[in-house]
């Protein structure tokens, strides 16, 4: 998200929990705990440490780089390697669609959740149209210059922080005074891998924070704000997560068997009865929900769009994504986005889509947390943090294609076949000089 000059330590803190808490705690929340139910603290905590991680590593690479920039620009700097840098980025624009896509499906989701809202249109699900009528919507906005400006975003974040600690804060009253369950921490599933599964599911969660790396040149002191930034964001939703989550697996269980995508609703209705206001709490967390997703639709679009501007630039994507030279974002590069977006939402399930944007993320963060590691005889360079962040990433990635193998095999030869296709066409954009040099060397006279 572009950014007004100047913008010091406040902006980044909330350009960064913008970025993990609006959208992520409401679309991931349902397959998560579906996977850990009371345990859902570890999950949050584990993907949190490797996120972490992951920022040091940024932190790291960042203070040692010349170049200001985020993962493409280290993986040029510090390898240079243009097709491994390519590679990075499309693995970072695809996570950014799959991003979006979840924010969509959530958006939709809470928008059926009201009640009010028919389950079908015209034979055609609810849910599916919403979300993609959302994206077709932010699409146009950004297409008409639409952005958040840095002190906006402080009062956006602090809106959607304030609701979700007062949601944790009220469960916890009732819980406490109300409820007559005993409160669950899930101490029964510590030994599994299930926590660990869905920590790998959750990491999607926590990428927000890496988009300040884009867009150092309109931050103060932009080493310093970052790695400060990083450092406060990241535990902050870490903590956000783990209140929300344990409120709601411990107040609406039933909701998690029946709809656990909207779970955060049910359990703002069964809290606020006893002060009668179950109705108007519903109604704040479903609202909530929808401004949050929406938002992160916006912002991630936006984001997304100037980073690929960038890559079109590097000669990293194709001159047919969007115009370089455009001012502003380029209108083809929000359009593919748009529509790749649409498409994802449309078509996939949330745990599809929470899965894949979540293997994306966690091949980005383990191989820049990798690349801090080989610098660890820089003395900024701390090579314990490093080192954990790629266990966890090298962890997390196999448990990741298990999971979506067992829970959706079709969706898993789906992915595979899709990142086989990606690849192969990367390596031949990437390769393509060098293709050309040695079919011209063994065919001379054919033109190419």
């Amino acid at each position: 998200m572009a950014m007004d000059d100047g913008l010091g330590l406040k902006e980044g803190v909330s350009m960064a929990l913008g970025g993990m808490i609006g959208g992520g705690i409401y679309a991931v929340f349902g397959v998560v705990a579906e996977i850990t139910t009371s345990a859902i603290w570890v999950a949050f905590l584990l993907a949190g440490i490797v996120a972490a991680c992951a920022g040091y590593s940024y932190n790291a690479l960042n203070s040692l780089t010349d170049n200001r920039g985020g993962s493409v620009t280290f993986v040029q700097c510090y390898l240079g390697n243009a097709t491994l840098a390519g590679i990075v980025g499309w693995t970072l624009l695809f996570g950014y669609v799959g991003s979006m896509a979840m924010y969509a499906f959530a958006f939709g989701e809470f928008t059926a959740a009201f009640g009010v809202v028919p389950t079908s249109v015209a034979g055609v699900p609810t849910r599916p149209l919403v979300s993609v009528l959302a994206v077709a919507g932010f699409v146009g906005l950004n297409l008409l210059g639409a952005q958040t400006t840095g002190v906006a975003e402080n009062v956006l974040v602090a809106l959607k922080v304030g609701i979700l600690v007062a949601f944790g804060a009220f469960g916890m009253v009732y819980a406490v005074g109300f409820s007559d369950a005993a409160f669950e921490y899930g101490a029964g599933q510590l030994g599994g891998f299930g926590p660990v599964v869905a920590a790998a599911i959750s990491f999607v969660a926590f990428q927000g924070w890496q988009l300040l790396f884009y867009d150092q040149e309109s931050i103060e002191d932009p080493v310093e704000t970052i790695r400060k930034a990083v450092y406060v964001s990241i535990p902050v939703a870490v903590a956000i997560y783990v209140l929300v989550g344990m409120v709601t697996v411990n107040l609406a269980p039933q909701a998690l068997q029946s709809h656990p995508h909207v779970a955060l609703k049910d359990a703002a209705t069964m809290m606020m009865r006893p002060y009668g206001l179950a109705r108007v709490g519903a109604v704040v967390i479903a609202l909530s929900a929808l401004f949050s997703t929406g938002s992160a639709i916006n912002a991630t679009l936006f984001s997304s769009a100037h980073f690929a501007k960038g890559m079109v630039d590097d000669d990293l994507l194709p001159d047919q994504i969007g115009d370089s030279d455009a001012d502003g974002v380029p209108e083809r590069t929000v359009l593919v986005l748009g529509a790749a977006t649409a498409a994802s939402t449309w078509y996939g399930s949330l745990g599809a889509i929470t899965s894949f944007a979540s293997l994306s993320f966690i091949l980005v963060f383990g191989s820049m947390s990798y690349l801090a590691f080989r610098q660890r005889d820089h003395d900024e360079v701390n090579a314990v943090v490093p080192a954990v962040g790629t266990a966890g990433a090298v962890t997390f990635f196999p448990l990741m294609l298990s999971n979506l193998y067992t829970r959706e095999p079709g969706t898993f030869y789906a992915v595979v076949g899709i990142a086989t296709a990606v690849l192969a066409v990367e390596l031949l954009y990437f390769e393509r000089n060098r293709i050309e040099e040695e079919v011209r060397e063994y065919e001379p006279d054919l033109e190419l």
